[in-house]
């Protein structure tokens, strides 16, 4: 037996060695654990190559094995600025759809593809900017104001919303296998950043204590404890201290209060804004130091080139660097980004999946469930056997940008609206097109004779990404991608009288697309019905001629409140939430939070409670029925609001606590169960400094609105 055991122990042992000499140092070992594999790498850099590592460019170290890495990537709504990708709608309308299921499946499907195409751009050798797999999404900033340009980025207005969406997509791209990241995903900007766009660079904010608690933290704690693999700091100050150096909100709150893991990364050139605008410092390597002792593991930039410099002159110790360099040495090792490509689960994904039938279908019913109708004096659906002539028109009808948005990809797949409702109507339908005006033109309009010949006028129009945005990319905007007044141009509303006007009689439907609330009051009276679209994707037309002629019913809501006019705002500056938003504005919305029509009918009734009186660690148990009185199909989106019966200093008028997308077949009814934790109803004590549930009277609240509830019960919390 041991003349047996001993040359099949010799065997084994070679094996093992030949294996062990496949790799020079320990961290390129995928079998060893990853924080040997960081120690090792650590070990073996030098101060330098450590500084270059901490750079969104990080160059390649050849000496040791390890490739050049480019950090910047971007899938806000498909894999971004990297030819050809899925184009799913923007954030905003992804949160329309008040559907976090169906996020999550948005989100695993760009990640399918940013796999594909990561691993297709190695073999040809390109590790260039936007081929990586740190994507620098989601955008979790709370929508206060609707004049902000990149408010079209967020999930809305509240923070609960907010939070769930942000979870569900950071869930699905980042995956769930126990070794390996699919995808990184980034949560930014942190923390209160939401405009004026134009003095982002410079701007101090100054939030009142239970404002930054309650509606700018929530969303970035939730994805925190998601798993999120990195936060991004954004460009402004936050009490005096720019966001990328500040000690307080980078340590204290997100890794000692909140116990984040991951990897912190500057918002690009936000390291220049700290000596060059904010003038907090002098130098350059001042501000690189100030970033490193706050925690900030990677600028997008090149300021952390000065780190070597900071460490001889002793304003920051190497054993710092180290500590920093520690988790984005973990990201890269998590990706499989030093590992022999077999080893890496999704290194196999064919780059056939980019923009295959299966993730345009769920554009398609992410469009669908994101489009949200307004307005229906009856006129909608469309009877398909009806019209025999239809007029599109308007500058966003045909118009590509309006399906797009910012940080997107590009797809040959693309459908306008004119594109859409040509696809529907049978061959015997007439269906002409006017442009109607430019939009930055007041005086050139078109079309109005085209009008007189149609049975319906179907007007699409709105806003795009050459009139809001981010900073520098909006083309027609002078104010740094942000507007000014929320109302329509003014040429806009001029077009839609004078179609109403010469044609007294005819349906005029109104399309609108933007990123965010539109002040539509001319338009509500002038319309037959309008459909908001925001920026709907590359399936956006198919989406908005289905709902136009009721091949289906449309379901989205709205994810931010539609005010009358600019002057129902406070000041575009001021991040204090009074007066804003659903949940502190006292006026009456043109169109409220969480609004939003169906060509089905839903009631709901018979509300119960399991207790009325409930400690503050508890569940509650509810249920109701919600039927379907209607005579489609249709997707009605349950809302939970809480409100206080005493509020307190600073309550919300209301709060979201719980959705729930519920389908129900016509003439049918469904029992809905929410189990809701009483943690939700927790608000910020400013003397403990902790979130507490108080004791007190609320009200529970169930509608289809904000502005809709329709069942409710008083609870006691003791």
């Amino acid at each position: 037996m041991k003349q047996i055991l001993f040359p099949l122990i010799l065997i084994m042992f070679g094996c093992w060695v030949l294996e062990a000499q496949e790799f020079d140092y320990p961290f390129q070992d995928p079998a060893n654990s990853i924080d040997i594999r960081v120690d090792d790498l650590i070990m073996r850099l030098t101060l330098e190559e450590k500084a270059g590592m901490m750079v969104n460019k990080s160059p390649a170290i050849e000496r040791l094995g390890i490739p050049e890495y480019n950090w910047w990537n971007e899938c806000l709504h498909g894999v971004g600025r990297a030819g050809k990708a899925t184009v799913f709608p923007q954030a905003i309308g992804m949160a329309a759809t008040f559907d976090d299921e169906l996020i999550h499946q948005v989100a695993s499907a760009i990640s399918d593809e940013a796999r594909a195409k990561h691993h297709a751009a190695l073999k040809k050798g390109n590790r260039a900017q936007y081929t990586g797999l740190t994507f620098w999404s989601p955008n979790i900033n709370i929508f206060r104001d609707p004049r902000w340009g990149r408010g079209q980025e967020t999930y809305g207005e509240d923070p609960y919303l907010t939070g769930r969406m942000g979870t569900a997509f950071v869930r699905g791209l980042q995956g769930d296998h126990p070794k390996y990241l699919k995808a990184s995903a980034c949560a930014k900007h942190y923390v209160v950043h939401s405009g004026p766009e134009e003095s982002r660079h410079h701007f101090n904010v100054l939030p009142e204590e239970l404002d930054f608690r309650e509606t700018y933290l929530p969303a970035f704690k939730a994805l925190v404890d998601a798993g999120v693999e990195s936060i991004m700091c954004a460009y402004n100050r936050f009490y005096d201290e720019p966001c990328c150096g500040s000690g307080y909100l980078l340590n204290e709150i997100l890794k000692e209060e909140w116990g984040f893991q991951g990897h912190i990364v500057t918002d690009c050139g936000a390291l220049d804004d700290i000596w060059l605008r904010h003038k907090v410092v002098d130098e350059k390597v001042e501000a690189a130091a100030m970033a490193a002792n706050a925690g900030v593991n990677l600028n997008c930039g090149n300021l952390y080139q000065y780190l070597p410099v900071a460490v001889e002159m002793g304003l920051v110790d190497e054993a710092t660097l180290d500590a920093n360099l520690r988790p984005l040495l973990m990201t890269r090792f998590k990706l499989g980004l030093l590992d022999p490509e077999e080893k890496v689960p999704w290194s196999s994904i064919s780059p056939e999946i980019v923009n295959n039938e299966t993730h345009r279908e769920l554009a398609y019913e992410t469009a669908s469930k994101s489009i949200v109708m307004l307005k229906n004096n009856g006129v909608l659906p469309l009877d398909m056997n009806e019209p025999s002539s239809i007029l599109v028109a308007g500058p966003t009808a045909a118009d590509m940008t309006a399906l797009m948005a910012n940080y997107n990809g590009f797809s040959g797949n693309m459908v306008t609206i004119l594109e859409g409702i040509n696809n529907v109507v049978d061959a015997g339908t007439t269906v002409d097109y006017s442009q109607g005006f430019l939009f930055n033109n007041d005086s050139l309009f078109h079309g109005y004779w085209r009008a007189g010949m149609a049975d319906i006028i179907v007007a699409c129009i709105g806003l795009n990404t050459l009139l809001e945005g981010e900073d520098g990319d909006a083309l027609f905007n002078p104010h740094g991608g942000d507007r000014r007044r929320i109302e329509l141009p003014p040429n806009q509303i001029t077009y839609v009288e004078e179609m109403r006007n010469r044609n007294p009689d005819k349906k005029i439907i109104v399309v609108v697309t933007g990123g965010g609330a539109v002040a539509l009051p001319e338009i509500n009276e002038l319309a037959d019905a309008i459909l908001f679209a925001w920026y709907p994707g590359e399936q956006g037309g198919n989406a908005v001629a289905d709902i136009l002629f009721g091949n289906v019913n449309p379901s989205g809501k709205l994810p931010v409140t539609f005010y009358h006019s600019t002057e129902d705002l406070p000041a575009f500056e001021d991040y204090n939430m009074k007066g804003r938003t659903y949940r502190f504005f006292e006026g009456k919305p043109l169109y409220p939070f969480g609004y939003g029509l169906s060509y089905a009918e839903f009631v709901y009734d018979d509300l119960i409670i399991d207790n009325t009186l409930y400690g503050k660690n508890e569940t509650i148990d509810l249920s109701f029925n919600l039927s379907n009185a209607g005579e489609r199909n249709g997707e009605e989106v349950v809302q939970i609001y809480i409100r206080e019966v005493d509020p307190g200093t600073g309550s919300p008028i209301r709060s979201l606590v719980d959705f729930k997308r519920v389908p129900i077949v016509r003439g049918s009814s469904k029992n809905v169960k929410i189990q809701l934790p009483l943690s939700r109803f927790a608000r910020w004590d400013a003397e403990s400094k902790a979130y507490l549930t108080n004791s007190g009277k609320y009200l529970l609240q169930i509608g289809a609105s904000s502005d809709d509830i329709r069942l409710q019960k008083e609870i006691l919390v003791k």
